[in-house]
């Protein structure tokens, strides 16, 4: 059981790491927090020359760039996320090793750098929607609802993977390899509905696809499909759940093998 009122005294502490990182990230670049949006904007582009115009994925009649930026800004928070998460625990190590505070707090961190990141890049979503006169409808309230969702799994998987990183260190290659594998198993580059429907179920077991989705017809205002949020929120809530169990199993150990 996670000790909420013990992760609040240390708040600062929290606070403290996620600003120190965020200045680390860009401390001494030429552009500074715009590489935020850069990252996206270039999967952007090449993905509308790739899978827009070359394979003639179907958008749901909206312009490509705008359709596959809206299912890149939450999967560009959670793969950032669980990768900077998964590393997380060996890179404080030193701190880790030298005063006592919920060790939580490391992967929670790493969360909330992307969060920043997220903040960044999500101008650019706006900037778009203008551009190709996209109309702005009530759904895109339910926008923050699925990011919600997002960084539930992120934490669950990052709290995870940190975990296992600590005691496994060939982790460290594993995770970059999953998460480019993982974003071709997220509608990212394609809708749930160029897949055919018998598999849609299923593909909603992993956490992204029903938060991508829903972001994404949030943004693009139309109603997101329910049911596949509904399979992929229960899987967000397991995966989170899972997660901070293991992390508090193992947790006491970290000191001897970090």
């Amino acid at each position: 059981m996670v000790d909420l009122r013990e992760l609040w005294e240390f708040r600062e502490l929290l606070y403290f790491l996620v600003w120190r990182d965020v200045k680390v990230r860009y401390k001494q670049t030429v552009l500074g927090a715009l590489w935020a949006v850069l990252q996206p904007a270039l999967f952007m582009i090449v993905f509308t020359l790739i899978f827009g115009r070359l394979a003639h994925l179907p958008s749901e009649h909206v312009p490509y760039p705008v359709f596959v930026y809206a299912g890149l800004l939450p999967w560009t928070f959670f793969a950032s996320a669980i990768a900077t998460s998964s590393m997380s625990l060996v890179n404080n190590a030193s701190v880790i090793t030298k005063i006592y505070f919920p060790r939580l707090i490391v992967p929670l961190s790493a969360v909330g750098v992307g969060l920043v990141d997220l903040a960044v890049a999500s101008a650019l979503m706006v900037v778009l929607l203008a551009w190709y006169h996209l109309p702005i409808t009530p759904f895109i309230l339910l926008g923050p609802a699925f990011m919600v969702g997002v960084m539930l799994a992120a934490i669950g998987i990052g709290a995870l993977l940190a975990a296992l990183t600590v005691t496994y260190r060939d982790f460290r290659y594993v995770v970059p390899f999953a998460v480019q594998l993982g974003m071709y198993a997220t509608p990212v580059v394609y809708g749930v509905g160029s897949i055919p429907e018998r598999w849609r179920v299923p593909l909603a077991l992993n956490p992204m696809t029903g938060m991508t989705e829903g972001f994404r017809a949030s943004v693009l205002g139309h109603a997101p499909p329910w049911t596949l949020v509904a399979v992929s929120a229960v899987t967000a809530c397991i995966s989170l759940a899972a997660g901070i169990a293991y992390f508090q199993r193992v947790e006491r150990r970290f000191v001897d093998v970090v």
